[in-house]
């Protein structure tokens, strides 16, 4: 199996190491790895792509390129310049550094690789690593993502269905916080929303005196609908949520039928 890996915080993430180990394990002694990453942090970039100024790319070492762009611009070099002619089986974006569940799914730019891959008609599947108290002192805190990582990915795959759409299937997995052994398991989840909390902004002013605004996240324990990823997550359980990049919201479009006829 040949596989494309990439992220969002950086071709020397720690996170990106652990997403390169089980990629190793899923290819196979006979497959492929092939690591397109940002050579710079872009958390919370989305699906942006770099459609108005170009990015460089660089050959960092074996296999292994960086691009000065957002994840979803690495996916792209990838499968048009570092792979012309010879495209993943899979694409595998992560292991992120902090959780993808709720609506930090829709900031994500390991979200926004998997998306762009699953545009192009490729398996993908993003992975993220929920941090929290019983993660902070771990020698390792992507421990779970780590050891339930390649075990995580087999299942998904022979769980997808081979359906036809416009829009393919990708996946967003999260691991808990939690240390390994204290992983309860795998569940299917719908993407939830944390309540009453969301992203705010926070003043700053600069040695300078100019003012700057930071972007302040929200409580990420803040509870959630009970069977959604970040319920899951915080109970102990890796989340799998399949997901498309069709935005319609369909279960209103029957009710809004007569209004627009």
């Amino acid at each position: 199996m040949r596989i494309l890996i990439t992220n969002d915080d950086g071709i020397n993430a720690p996170g990106l190491k652990v997403l390169h180990a089980i990629a190793i394990e899923i290819a196979g002694p006979e497959g492929e790895v092939w690591t397109v990453a940002p050579a710079f942090e872009q958390s919370g970039v989305a699906h942006c792509i770099s459609y108005t100024h170009p990015m460089m790319i660089a050959e960092m070492g074996p296999r292994t390129f960086a691009a000065e762009g957002s994840p979803a611009d690495c996916v792209l070099a990838g499968l048009h310049d570092v792979l012309t002619g010879s495209p993943p089986d899979l694409v595998l974006s992560g292991v992120n550094r902090g959780n993808n569940s709720g609506e930090n799914a829709l900031y994500s730019g390991t979200l926004g690789g998997a998306m762009e891959a699953s545009l192009q008609g490729l398996p993908a599947i993003a992975l993220s690593q929920y941090l929290g108290p019983r993660t902070r002192d771990l020698d390792d805190p992507f421990e779970a993502a780590a050891t339930h990582g390649a075990e995580t990915v087999r299942r998904i795959l022979a769980a997808t269905p081979a359906v036809s759409t416009d829009y393919g299937l990708f996946w967003n997995v999260n691991f808990p916080p939690v240390p390994a052994d204290a992983v309860l398991g795998l569940r299917l989840a719908a993407q939830g929303k944390r309540r009453n909390t969301s992203f705010s902004t926070e003043p700053h002013l600069s040695p300078s005196g100019r003012r700057f605004l930071w972007i302040r996240g929200g409580d990420q324990r803040a509870p959630a609908t009970p069977g959604t990823d970040v319920a899951d997550n915080l109970e102990g359980y890796i989340s799998a949520t399949p997901m498309r990049a069709d935005l319609t919201a369909h279960d209103v479009l029957p009710d809004l039928k007569d209004a627009f006829a």
